[in-house]
């Protein structure tokens, strides 16, 4: 079932809490100090039946200047508002800002509600009327029924409850298979129950039993029970007030403002990126890096605005901009927020996340105004791509993808096929999980890595290549080593690069000798060949060549890292014919006689005991053979 929230707005003193209790026949001033003065201070809560069957909640916000805060911690979340205007004082002030703030939310349905006609005579009603129907004008309100009612006599409640329930038909159905969001807009304790949060379920669903995380932070709890207006409920549903019970935290742990959501689905910034509006009868120009008051879900943080294609915005305009903050928050791009002044405290405008997660921006950057712009129009194949290109360097997996989307992992696993389908990006298995690259970085760190490649093989021409770990190191420290492998992997497999033991070429690189130096490599590899299992040491090679001492070691070298020298354990070096042909002998004797011991193998290659348990324990580490107590046997 549709699940919808109404929310209501005005002045103080029009008659909101008083037209609930009409419609609802309960109280939302919960307070004592509410109750004694008469005016609502906090927001207040209940529901009620529509005739289709469907259950409203709705949100009572206070209407005088001093809780805005309050109201916008309960707007938020809201699908249809009941705007209160009082029938014998017309509009005022808190009348426009509530309805500036609903505009800037970009809250679509709605009915006005003239309440205490029954203290004007109907003349006067329908000056007020006239002037309410002019005043919406440009709003979302322009073409809504405006409503007398007398809450008092109850004159016209059941047309406002009529209204309402034809309005719940035209709001869109939440998607349950969004990431669940709850922000927090009251935390207490009940004894013997422990901490209880509310607020209003934007999206998806939590279920009892849930592992969930307070964000922004790391604090995680688990769903012991939810109620849904006022019953305990196995499952909460986005468009539902909820009061959640948590297990494993505190009351001090949790704060207005807070965002409920599954452990690790969403990431904290102190930056976003905006399409901000600034009013059109705003009393303040904003200047760049203002220091302002953001409202988004039910958090208030102090921010700078820095203007990413302007120097000033004015009444009435728009622009893109980065607000860089004072605390972390969590958002989700499409959010809309409300800004006011830092002192004196007004409503000056608002607007939309395009970015929640942005780098530092600079300003007057063509590029980054086309990002925006794309982001903006809001297509999500083009959004993901995106991302994907500014996350490219840390290689994101489809789990990063789902926690900077915001969306469900499984959204966004659809969205990267059609990328790949379309060759825009390029993915990459490791374990259970996908991580994708976009095709531009992909072409942009090959070109990199070729070019180093290049100037290396000029600087060593004698050297196979450069370490492996040396390009890991500079071009794929951002993710992990596996993960490196599999980039360096397409790079061999589309035939770029190749891989020389350890070391990394470019494919058509080849060592080339000068004559000295192959009458030195054949010099070498004579003298290994003719001591197969009787090496000499490298310092003996000096003795044995009649060469320059330092062109023997160069040439010894490259033998050693191209691989035709093989490097054994405790540093003893052999020719690879020779290694080739001892494995071959090993394998064979393990498999006529079940296994072979130091002694064994001596004798096997007519060799000495240190060079035996040296290739013995060489063959262990790269897992050809492995040992059972003094024996070894095939792995």
């Amino acid at each position: 079932m549709k699940n919808v929230i109404i929310g209501t707005a005005g002045h103080i003193d029009h008659g909101k809490t008083t037209l609930i209790r009409a419609i609802t026949g309960r109280d939302t001033d919960r307070l004592k100090e509410e109750k004694e003065r008469g005016i609502s201070i906090e927001l207040g809560f209940t529901y009620f039946d529509l005739p289709s069957g469907r259950r409203a909640g709705i949100i009572d916000v206070p209407g005088h200047e001093k809780f805005i805060k309050n109201m916008l911690a309960g707007v938020m979340g809201i699908d249809i508002v009941v705007l209160v205007v009082a029938a014998d004082e017309g509009i005022m002030p808190q009348t426009k800002e509530h309805l500036d703030i609903l505009d800037l939310l970009g809250i679509e349905k709605g009915v006005v509600v003239l309440t205490k006609a029954e203290l004007v005579d109907d003349e006067w009603l329908e000056l007020v009327q006239e002037d309410i129907r002019e005043y919406v004008k440009g709003t979302f309100l322009e073409n809504s029924p405006i409503l007398p009612v007398s809450s008092i006599t109850k004159m016209g409640i059941d047309k406002v409850i009529q209204t309402i329930d034809i309005l719940t038909e035209e709001i869109q159905e939440r998607d349950d298979a969004e990431t669940p969001r709850l922000p927090v807009d009251r935390v207490f304790s009940i004894t013997g129950f422990g901490t209880i949060v509310t607020g209003t379920l934007i999206a998806g669903k939590l279920n009892v039993g849930d592992e969930i995380q307070v964000f922004p932070g790391n604090k995680k709890g688990r769903i012991r029970s939810i109620q849904v207006h006022g019953h305990d409920s196995q499952v909460g549903y986005g468009g539902q007030r909820v009061a959640v019970n948590i297990a494993g935290l505190k009351k001090s742990e949790i704060n207005r403002g807070d965002v409920i959501a599954p452990i690790a689905s969403m990431e904290s910034t102190m930056m976003v990126d905006v399409k901000l509006k600034l009013l059109e009868d705003s009393q303040r120009i904003i200047d760049n890096r203002t220091r302002l008051r953001l409202y988004i879900g039910s958090s208030e943080v102090l921010c700078r605005v820095v203007f990413l294609d302007r120097e000033q915005l004015t009444p009435g305009e728009s622009c893109y901009a980065q607000l860089r903050l004072e605390e972390h928050i969590v958002a989700k791009r499409g959010d809309r927020f409300i800004i006011r002044f830092y002192s004196p405290m007004m409503t000056i405008g608002g607007g939309e996340i395009l970015e929640s997660n942005p780098p530092k921006r600079k300003r007057f950057d063509n590029e980054v105004i086309k990002e925006l712009e794309l982001k903006e129009k809001g297509d999500i194949n083009e959004v993901v791509e995106k991302i994907i290109l500014d996350k490219s360097k840390i290689f994101p997996s489809l789990k990063d993808l789902s926690v900077f989307t915001v969306l469900p992992e499984d959204k966004v696993e659809i969205t990267v096929k059609k990328l790949l389908a379309e060759r825009k990006v390029i993915s990459f298995s490791l374990l259970k999980d996908v991580h994708v690259i976009h095709v531009t970085y992909l072409n942009s760190l090959t070109g990199k890595i070729t070019e180093e490649l290049n100037k290396f093989h000029h600087k060593y021409p004698l050297k196979p290549g450069m370490p492996k770990e040396e390009v890991r190191s500079k071009y794929l420290s951002t993710i992990k080593p596996k993960l490196g492998d599999s980039f360096i992997n397409k790079l061999i497999e589309d035939g770029i690069i190749k891989q020389v033991n350890e070391s990394i070429a470019l494919k058509e690189f080849e060592i080339v000798f000068n004559d000295t130096q192959i009458e030195i490599k054949n010099g070498i590899e004579k003298v290994y060949r003719d001591n197969k299992f009787t090496p000499p040491k490298k310092d003996e090679l000096f003795d044995l060549l009649n060469y320059n001492k330092n062109d023997i070691q160069q040439v010894y070298d490259v033998l050693l890292e191209s691989g035709i020298l093989v490097r054994l354990k405790e540093d003893n070096i052999i020719h690879k014919d020779a290694y080739i042909e001892g494995i071959e002998a090993l394998k064979q004797y393990i498999k006529d006689n079940g296994s072979i011991n130091v002694a064994q193998l001596r004798d096997l290659l007519n060799t000495n005991r240190k060079l035996a348990i040296s290739i013995l324990e060489y063959l262990d580490e790269i897992k050809i053979t492995k040992r059972v107590g003094d024996n070894r046997v095939l792995y």
